[in-house]
């Protein structure tokens, strides 16, 4: 028994046990995929699909991951100011040793489906993982506009922007009245917490944050 399947925009046809190299898979090698485009089955009982076989299925094993044979692209103007160029290229293909072919019960036989390594579902299958890595600074984010809800807008302090504003809510400094009772012992602490001393005293925080305060 023989099939034609489709994969990578090139058609092959195969049969248990051959071996052959197809467009690159997103798949490691020794996995089992399953290719589902199967255009037509041969044998004893000859279909063709319309366009392809409905149910039917080439499953394979990924011996390797490999090259092919370098191609180099000259080309050269000739005009006035003549420029040459020259560049090598090695498509990046896959290794499958063809295992079975099934006429029948594709859908229902757990292998997953061969699915080329630069196409959008090659692309959101290598995306998965750094998206689930990146959901919690998602929701730190998300969390931050919440711990300051209530709080005074200190940008309106001279020198202050949402930068500081963001170091003075993380030392819990979220009101016009905190800033205006800080002592002198206060001044220096958080001067050197936050890594801007001399500033406070500088800009007037303290006189500026009494008189917001009282508004």
């Amino acid at each position: 028994m023989f099939a034609v399947m489709k994969t990578g925009g090139k058609q092959y046809k195969v049969q248990s046990g051959d071996v052959l190299r197809v467009e690159k898979l997103a798949a490691d090698a020794g996995e089992k995929v399953q290719f589902n485009e199967i255009l037509m089955l041969g044998g004893d009982n000859v279909v063709v699909g319309a366009p392809l076989v409905d149910g039917a299925a080439v499953q394979a094993e990924v011996v390797d991951q490999v090259k092919a044979d370098k191609v180099i692209n000259f080309v050269k103007r000739r005009r006035k100011h003549s420029s040459k160029r020259t560049r090598g290229h090695r498509q990046k293909l896959t290794l499958v040793r063809v295992l079975d072919i099934l006429a029948s019960g594709a859908d229902k036989s757990g292998v997953k489906a061969a699915v080329g390594a630069g196409s959008v579902a090659g692309v959101a299958v290598a995306a998965a993982a750094p998206k689930k890595a990146a959901a919690p600074k998602a929701e730190k984010a998300a969390e931050a506009p919440k711990a300051a809800a209530g709080a005074d807008d200190l940008k309106q302090l001279s020198g202050v922007g949402p930068a500081l504003e963001k170091k003075l809510h993380e030392a819990g400094i979220t009101s016009f009245a905190q800033i205006a009772a800080w002592t002198d012992a206060d001044v220096e602490e958080f001067g050197e917490k936050l890594s801007f001393k001399g500033r406070i005293e500088r800009e007037g925080w303290i006189e500026q944050a009494k008189e917001l305060a009282s508004k």
